[in-house]
């Protein structure tokens, strides 16, 4: 993969925490669109060539998705991407134990896109993995069970996007999954945006700011 124009500045960023401890968790948090996947992907392939293919693990919040059955029994399908359609406190416990568990491998559920629902054990972070990153839309969310979460990571970054962009990226990614267009906007602008407003409240309290720019990834002015 190609690194684009100020992925090496932040892939450096991200190897000094994990140097400086047994384990660290980042968290990379933005809104629907954003670029949070893109950006760890660009990190964890960075860092794989500088530290090698053991030193970093991924675990997205998506994997904790509750899955259409419970969300059917909840009443809340028609809300799937919201706070309350995660566990959020089974992500915070994974973290936790993410974290001071370092001598053993720990399974972790991931999430498959053709399926759109949770796997149990679909990704392992190594016992060697001295950085985990973990990506979603609510890492900075103010209520108890996203505190906890919070509470296990070392940093967590925004990512900021143009909005226009950042929806059409979204209408797009919903077509290719299976939505018609109409649908697909229609979803965007009922589901995606209102979790948007919502996340982008919380990006005062990021460690950093990340700008996913037309010209390439940069830290931008920290907002508190």
């Amino acid at each position: 993969m190609d690194n684009p124009p100020g992925s090496e500045s932040l892939a450096a960023e991200a190897v000094g925490l994990g140097d400086g401890t047994h384990r660290a968790v980042l968290g990379i948090a933005g809104s629907p669109g954003a670029g949070k996947s893109t950006l760890v992907e660009l990190l964890a392939a960075r860092i794989r060539q500088m530290r090698g293919p053991g030193w970093v693990a991924h675990v997205p919040m998506d994997g904790f998705h509750l899955a259409d059955a419970q969300l059917r029994r909840l009443g809340l399908l028609d809300r799937k991407g919201a706070p309350e359609t995660f566990d959020a406190v089974g992500y915070a416990h994974a973290l936790h134990r993410i974290r001071t568990d370092v001598d053993s491998d720990v399974y972790v559920p991931g999430f498959d896109r053709d399926l759109e629902q949770p796997l149990a054990a679909a990704l392992v972070v190594p016992a060697s993995a001295r950085l985990v990153l973990t990506e979603g839309n609510y890492l900075l969310l103010d209520q108890p069970a996203w505190r906890r979460v919070r509470r296990s990571l070392d940093q967590t970054w925004f990512v900021s996007a143009d909005d226009s962009l950042r929806v059409e990226r979204l209408i797009a990614r919903h077509v290719e999954f299976g939505k018609t267009a109409a649908a697909a906007r229609a979803w965007v602008d009922t589901v995606d945006e209102a979790n948007a407003a919502l996340v982008t409240s919380t990006a005062a309290s990021a460690d950093r700011i990340v700008v996913n720019g037309t010209r390439g990834w940069s830290f931008g002015a920290c907002l508190r």
